[in-house]
């Protein structure tokens, strides 16, 4: 039985397994058909396509199926301002576009565009149709080859050449400055230079020199050793139009430089060029003023006298200017004083002018009275001796208080000595000193004054820092010689050590004027004081007014600056208009919080200090930090002033960065047809005969021919609505991080939101709840002031006045004539990333429907 049994499970088992191979080849006949079926259902079958894709449907960003908001700009129906006209005379379009380099990513992308438009690019073109010369340099580096051809022009190149003897070409028709038939004899530096050669009658060797050895040019042929090769040259244009200079180093040698303003005159027609006059004053400080043993005696003055005879031969009336402090007269040694008495027998050959009787700094002189005192002693010293006191000249000892001004200084200066001229080498700054200039306060021309290399301690030729040389190297074509050739007045600061000892003095300056001679055709011509600032003022008239800077942002201003001075007297932040357009009421806001404290009001401007804009700009900075208090802690006190004329002053943001170059910058904005309006309201306030006499229509639309106080009053209105140019002027001087803009309407409407807004710029803490420090007031129809009791404190009558509507008729013009500014503005206020006023989006808005 079990035998039996288990042949049946085996028999069963069996059919269960041939089922299921059955079963598993039955599922894959089903998907194999099922697969074959639906290949033949879809390759049949219609297809079912999705819509297609729509073209853009306007000239908004974004693509296909993007969902666009309708825009509210306006268009435009023609342009409201003026455009210059067209050149007719010209009728080539051609455009001068600079990059950093045609090899740059933004070169090359240029280029692609230009090329692909048809359009030619190369600068040739443009400098043959407009006469524009080019500048080049060939300074040999390792890439150089030895030998090439300048590719386009018959010009051979040869570089890796060590030089000598340099000298220029009598012929060559850019000189000017320079003076020909000089040789400058030895090894010219460096074996990296390059010279030229060509056939062509259109180049002109301007500057020349041999080879070092007959070796060096042995790879173009053999060549006499002391012939001479162009390493400077003249293209006058005959082979493509274009005249050029083009030189085989660079301009570390000095008559590189020379030749280079020549070159830059010949190329402008002179356009670019100062007359060959020069006019110098050597100025002699600290007489009678020294250690014993380092001033002059006898035998220094009677040099003295020599050398300025010669130099009267080489410059006409040549005179030293001799600067004294009587305190110190005898105080030398026995041969000293001897010195000291000589120099006074032969005062009237020389020109004077006062120091401090006791060499004393003036910006340590808090008192006027005081300060004149020092001066009347001095003018006692000269009076007694018989030394002129009417030269009109003086000089502060470290040039102390003359800039920054300390305004004790020029008082006493007038008083006593009836001062007009000075001179200073702080003006902006000591360096670099190519940005040396004059300016005029208080009725004292001040005149840039130049180092020469030589101070007290600068009185032995072989002691000279650096070695003798750097002082030869000054005189022969280096710093000293470069501020006669590229200044047309120089005055120059020594001391009276300079003609003791080694009479350095003397040995420089007989030596400059020698040179400056042998090389150039500058005409050497020399000036008092008086006149010689005259003449400076007449070459350069925008010198006048100055432009004051932070005394704190440079060490050596500082030092020469009172104590009790102080930079936290500054502001750190300025409202500055336009005006009418809540910016009283902003500045009011602002008073109430505690960490804020404004200007203390001015009693001839409207309570507004207008020291930027105005007049009150040529008193100083002493007198404008005199509207400041002195905070209590300056890391968390913030001083502020709000003149609203700033916003459109041409000259306000040039001056206030100038000062304050890390300020923060608030300007309230409303609609300008509002602010004109408001303005005009404001002048018949006023009792302006114009706006009396006249409708506000009449005004905004009156035309040229109109009457001048109508159109100065028309200006006045619209102006200052120019929002977007007026804005761009502050940021050419300030970052717009500085800048922060007021939305107007919503200062009148919610002022708690704008200003949590403004004390976040600003950075002010802690942040002051204006929701409770303000109330609205029904009867003036604004927020004011909540103060105890719950009563409003409201801004006076004259703010916040209400008059008639403005016309439909001239509301509709205004919006015309501002339309373009105010699109300007959304661009400018786009780009900045600052959100747009609510009366902006309104205006815009409804200008595109009219």
């Amino acid at each position: 039985m079990v035998g039996a049994g288990l042949g049946v499970w085996k028999l069963m088992r069996g059919v269960r397994q041939l089922e299921l191979h059955r079963l598993i080849l039955a599922l894959i006949i089903f998907c194999l058909l099922s697969m074959a079926f639906l290949a033949y259902y879809v390759s049949n079958s219609p297809k079912i396509k999705e819509a297609p894709p729509l073209p853009f449907s306007d000239c908004g960003g974004g693509g296909p199926g993007v969902q666009r908001a309708p825009l509210f700009l306006p268009q435009r129906e023609g342009l409201l301002r003026q455009v210059k006209a067209v050149d007719n005379s010209r009728t080539e379009p051609v455009v001068l576009v600079f990059v950093e380099s045609i090899y740059s990513q933004l070169g090359q992308e240029i280029v692609a565009i230009l090329e692909s438009s048809r359009f030619h690019y190369r600068t040739e073109i443009y400098c043959a149709e407009y006469g524009v010369g080019v500048i080049g340099f060939f300074k040999a580096n390792e890439n150089s080859l030895l030998s090439a051809q300048l590719k386009g022009f018959p010009l051979f190149l040869h570089s890796h050449l060590g030089l000598r003897d340099y000298r220029i070409n009598p012929n060559a028709p850019l000189l000017y400055i320079t003076k020909p038939n000089q040789v400058e004899q030895g090894s010219l530096p460096g074996d990296d230079w390059t010279i030229f050669q060509s056939n062509h009658s259109t180049y002109e060797p301007v500057l020349l020199a041999s080879t070092k050895s007959s070796e060096a040019l042995a790879h173009f042929g053999p060549s006499p050793l002391r012939a001479l090769h162009a390493t400077v040259i003249q293209d006058l244009g005959l082979h493509d139009g274009i005249q050029r200079v083009l030189f085989g180093n660079n301009l570390n040698y000095w008559l590189h430089k020379l030749v280079f303003v020549d070159s830059i005159a010949y190329l402008t027609g002179k356009r670019l060029c100062l007359s060959l006059d020069r006019h110098i004053l050597v100025d002699v400080d600290d007489i009678f003023v020294g250690k014993e043993g380092t001033r002059m005696k006898v035998s220094d003055v009677e040099a003295l006298l020599n050398t300025q005879n010669k130099l009267r031969a080489l410059v006409p009336d040549f005179t030293f200017n001799l600067g004294f402090s009587g305190k110190f007269y005898h105080t030398g040694t026995d041969e000293e004083d001897r010195g000291d008495d000589m120099l006074l027998q032969h005062r009237m050959d020389f020109w004077w002018f006062p120091h401090m009787w006791s060499h004393m700094q003036p910006h340590l002189f808090h008192n006027v009275s005081v300060l004149a005192e020092q001066m009347r002693l001095n003018k006692i010293f000269a009076q007694e001796h018989g030394i002129p006191t009417d030269m009109g000249y003086a000089v502060a000892p470290h040039h102390s208080g003359v800039y920054p001004v300390h305004s004790q200084l020029y008082e006493a200066w007038k008083s006593v000595w009836a001062i007009k001229v000075t001179s200073t080498e702080e003006y902006p700054h000591l360096r670099p000193a190519r940005y040396r200039r004059g300016f005029i306060h208080n009725g004292i021309q001040v005149l840039p004054r130049q180092t020469c290399g030589l101070f007290t301690h600068t009185i032995f030729y072989n002691e000279y820092p650096g070695g003798s040389k750097e002082l030869d190297k000054s005189i022969r074509g280096g710093e000293l010689f470069l501020t006669v050739l590229l200044n047309p007045i120089s005055i120059f600061m020594t001391h009276l050590s300079n003609y003791g000892n080694d009479r350095l003095g003397l040995y420089t300056f007989e030596s400059l004027v020698k040179f400056v001679q042998c090389w150039t055709n500058l005409r050497l011509q020399t000036l008092p004081p008086v006149q010689l600032a005259e003449k400076y003022f007449q070459i350069f008239p925008e010198e006048r007014d100055p432009l004051w800077q932070n005394p704190c942002h440079d060490k050596r201003h500082k030092d020469i600056w009172s104590k009790e001075k102080t930079c936290d007297r500054l502001p750190k932040f300025l409202i500055i208009g336009p005006q009418k357009t809540g910016t009283t009421a902003l500045h009011s806001f602002l008073s109430l919080h505690p960490a804020v404290t404004s200007s203390f009001p001015s009693p001839t401007t409207f309570e507004e200090i207008q020291f930027f804009s105005g007049a009150s700009y040529d008193n100083g900075i002493d007198w404008y930090m005199d509207f400041f208090p002195f905070p209590s802690n300056v890391s968390t006190d913030f001083m502020f002033e709000k003149s609203a004329n700033y916003f459109d002053t041409e000259v306000a943001p040039k001056r206030a960065a100038a000062l304050l170059p890390r300020a923060k910058i608030l300007a309230v904005l409303i609609n300008p047809s509002d602010r004109a309006y408001s303005w005009y309201q404001h002048q018949r306030a006023h009792q302006d005969p114009a706006a009396l006499n006249n409708t506000f229509h009449t005004v905004v639309t009156a035309g040229p021919s109109a009457p001048r106080d109508l159109l100065a009053l028309q200006r006045r209105c619209l102006n200052p609505g120019l929002y977007a140019p007026h804005l761009e002027r502050w940021l050419q001087h300030y970052q717009p991080s500085q800048l922060h803009i007021v939305d107007g309407a919503l200062l009148r409407s919610n002022p708690a939101l704008v200003m949590e807004g403004i004390q976040r710029f600003l950075g002010v803490t802690p942040i002051f709840n204006y929701t409770q420090a303000l109330m609205y007031d029904d009867s003036k129809g604004f927020w004011c002031q909540r103060v105890e009791g719950g009563r409003a404190k409201c801004l006076g009558k004259s703010k916040g006045r209400k008059y008639p509507e403005m016309s439909p008729e001239t509301r509709a013009f205004l919006a015309e004539y501002y339309r373009e500014h105010n699109m300007e503005l959304l661009r400018l206020l786009n780009r900045l990333g600052q959100p747009l006023p609510s009366w902006l989006r309104q205006e815009l808005q409804s200008t595109s429907w009219s």
